[in-house]
């Protein structure tokens, strides 16, 4: 709840026009987005330390999400900051995303839990009709909040 106003602050307009994404309380049913290939770009919301910036949009970056069986696999295949993880059912409006973090050129993720400086837990929500949010709340780096938006690739 803190990160939003800040980022409002330093980019009011850019914060508005995303609409749904940033709307707290915005959550459809059916959370889980459908394997496939992703557009995912990712907003860093509030700053982590006094110097940092409180409102970063970055571009769009290649994801895809798989079908493990029972449950959903989430991977940011392209950037310097690059979440992979698993997909739990949660409720009807939302999953939980429990992950690591791979950084710049690593092939790589850590497992869950074996370094506390990349493990993730967030939640994933439907906010449109082919609209997803991931919402990671202090990751490691820069930020309060990182929001992951994904929108189908095709």
């Amino acid at each position: 709840m803190a990160a939003l106003p800040a980022a409002r602050r330093v980019n009011a307009a850019e914060v508005a026009a995303q609409g749904a994404l940033f709307d707290p309380d915005r959550a459809l049913s059916d959370p889980a987005p459908p394997p496939g290939r992703y557009r995912c770009r990712v907003f860093k919301l509030g700053s982590a330390s006094a110097s940092g910036l409180a409102y970063v949009a970055y571009p769009y970056f290649d994801c895809r999400v798989g079908d493990e069986g029972e449950l959903r696999s989430l991977f940011k295949e392209t950037g310097s900051q690059r979440p992979v993880g698993l997909l739990f059912p949660d409720s009807p409006t939302r999953q939980v995303f429990l992950g690591t973090l791979v950084l710049g050129d690593e092939t790589r993720a850590l497992d869950y839990g074996q370094d506390k400086d990349r493990d993730m837990a967030g939640v994933i929500e439907r906010v449109g009709d082919r609209r997803w949010r991931l919402t990671l709340p202090w990751p490691r780096f820069e930020s309060q909040v990182d929001v992951v938006e994904l929108v189908p690739a095709a």
